[in-house]
């Protein structure tokens, strides 16, 4: 099971493939890089005619390649199973900005010390800094998309400054916040 949601003026084009058609090699859903080229050809195989012909068939395999070739983003994040772990990411995912430090939470939800950690790394496959960071990161993108300010956004996702914000950004994405959508558009 999977969800997503899309922030800020945006076109949506669905591309179905069959299962067994999977050129990324993903085993899970993810989310990956559309960059100029892949995004034009989504344009055009979603637009009608709907057929079989050459010309289509050609288009496909074309963006089958282009889509092999996309990294992924890391935008996936993963909601927790265990009750207390989710009941302390709902306390993050309410506000990103909370720096309460990971014991104080897990005495917030009944998990003495250690167990937090343990979770995490055992139900969501990652540690508690990685997962507030793609929150704070997630949250950002949808701030952004909306227009807000970047230093709106680094206040409100939780980084102590802008340049903090503007640094973990570039890292997780390759790119400023300024030339993400200019990207992706």
């Amino acid at each position: 099971m999977h969800a997503h949601q899309a922030h800020g003026d945006l076109e949506l084009r669905l591309v179905g493939l069959p299962a067994t058609v999977n050129p990324s090699r993903l085993n899970e859903p993810s989310v990956l890089a559309v960059r100029p080229l892949l995004r034009e050809l989504i344009r055009a195989y979603t637009d009608p005619p709907h057929d079989d012909a050459p010309e289509r068939r050609r288009l496909r395999a074309v963006l089958l390649d282009q889509l092999r070739a996309s990294p992924q983003q890391p935008l996936q994040l993963p909601t927790p199973d265990d009750p207390r772990l989710r009941a302390l990411c709902e306390i993050l995912s309410a506000d990103p900005a909370d720096n309460r430090t990971l014991a104080d939470l897990g005495a917030r939800v009944g998990a003495s010390d250690r167990t937090p950690a343990r979770l995490f790394r055992a139900d969501l496959g990652m540690t508690f800094p990685q997962w507030r960071t793609r929150l704070r990161l997630c949250r950002a993108l949808a701030l952004l998309a909306e227009n807000t300010p970047v230093t709106a956004v680094a206040h409100a996702c939780g980084w102590s400054s802008t340049s903090a914000f503007l640094d973990v950004f570039r890292r997780a994405f390759g790119h400023t916040p300024g030339t993400h959508f200019a990207q992706t558009s």
